[in-house]
């Protein structure tokens, strides 16, 4: 089942984002920053461009506040501000023109955005396809990173969906993600409806299938998106990613971050210095969907279901961190990052790298 929801406003923005409707790093960047943008165009403003600068810069402020860990909203919300206040500053800008430079930055955003996953698709298909020679590959995801987290086409999704499209793909194996679900509900439909051979697994599952499915489904690699990657490559992301690095490590299997550079944050030194989000833990308690007779489902009615002891304490952190030192590269739009030959990640490479999206490149390797 498709189902649109509808945003008028900063503050539906927001709530949209805490309240897990949208999710995925990219993708609430460009909600948050296209929700002020149809605010603005739905509002009567100040001819005062000052007084328009100042209402943009609160209500960006105020979004930034929805999700602590994905470092694309604050990204975001920083260049968005630097946008601006540059308009508001000439001299000819009235309020109207600040209110419309806001709006063309934000749309480009949307743009900008889809135009890097189809890079990091292209760049991280052709690492995995190098890196495992001649034959067709399976890949393992974690959390939804396709186009429902993103602008469109995705960043870990995104390679999966490039080595499809380039005959290269076997299967790809995606875990449920627990307790939101999101692999099961969204990454599964995305699978599912670009007609990709797919097989859904719990999280649980991940080591059995890399010991017993590895030779046979010939799994070379697991790839995962990011919600802040730190200067020194740690990499924030849906909790969960952590172990399936440490199994891949085990079994050694290829283990990838793929993440556009907004979401590269070079303030940040180390995972220690990430802010890990803790969610309710009715999220492990309870889960919800629609009704199901024994033969169909009845997407009309949707139901609530407890599924643990009432009671019980619950620790629900939405993300963990991975080390750098279990990530073998970092796909970025402008290529693949490697560790250099003192084994750690110089991320300043990727940041300062042309993005031309002609060819493959593979930066920081020894």
């Amino acid at each position: 089942m498709e189902q649109y929801d509808e945003v008028y406003s900063a503050e539906d923005g927001w709530h949209a984002i805490r309240e897990m409707r949208t999710r995925g790093a990219p993708a609430i960047a460009i909600v948050a920053a296209l929700s002020l943008a149809v605010e603005l165009q739905s509002t009567t403003l100040s001819d005062n461009a000052e007084e328009v600068q100042a209402f943009i810069l609160e209500k960006l402020q105020y979004l930034v506040t929805s999700r602590p860990t994905a470092v694309n909203l604050a990204d975001a919300s920083r260049k968005l501000q630097k946008v601006v206040s540059g308009a508001a500053e000439r001299d000819e800008s009235d309020g109207k023109s600040v209110a419309k430079t806001y709006c063309d930055a934000a749309a480009q955003m949307l743009v900008d955005d889809v135009s890097d996953n189809q890079a990091i698709g292209k760049h991280g298909a052709a690492w995995i396809t190098k890196t495992a020679g001649e034959g067709q590959v399976s890949v393992l995801t974690h959390c939804n990173t396709g186009s429902l987290a993103t602008a469109g086409y995705g960043t870990a999704l995104g390679v999966i969906r490039s080595l499809h499209s380039n005959g290269q793909l076997k299967r790809a194996f995606c875990t449920e993600t627990r307790p939101y679900n999101q692999g099961s509900r969204l990454t599964a439909f995305e699978l599912v409806h670009d007609k990709i051979p797919a097989t859904l697994i719990t999280d649980s599952m991940a080591s059995a299938l890399l010991k017993l499915k590895g030779h046979e489904e010939r799994i070379a690699a697991i790839v995962v998106g990011a919600d802040r990657v730190a200067a020194n490559g740690d990499t924030a992301n849906k909790i969960g990613t952590y172990q399936l690095a440490v199994t891949a490590r085990f079994h050694g299997v290829k283990f990838l971050v793929a993440a556009p550079r907004t979401t590269i944050d070079l303030q940040t030194l180390s995972g220690v210095e990430i802010e890990i989000e803790e969610r309710a833990g009715k999220e492990m308690t309870f889960i919800k969907g629609p009704r199901f007779d024994g033969v169909d489902l009845d997407v009309s009615h949707v139901e609530t279901v407890s599924i643990a002891a009432t009671g019980i304490d619950v620790w629900n952190p939405a993300f963990d961190v991975t080390p750098a030192e279990l990530i073998d590269g970092i796909i970025t739009e402008v290529g693949v990052v490697e560790k250099g030959p003192d084994g750690k990640f110089d991320l300043t490479f990727a940041m300062e790298a042309r993005n031309d999206g002609l060819k493959p490149v593979t930066i920081g390797a020894a």
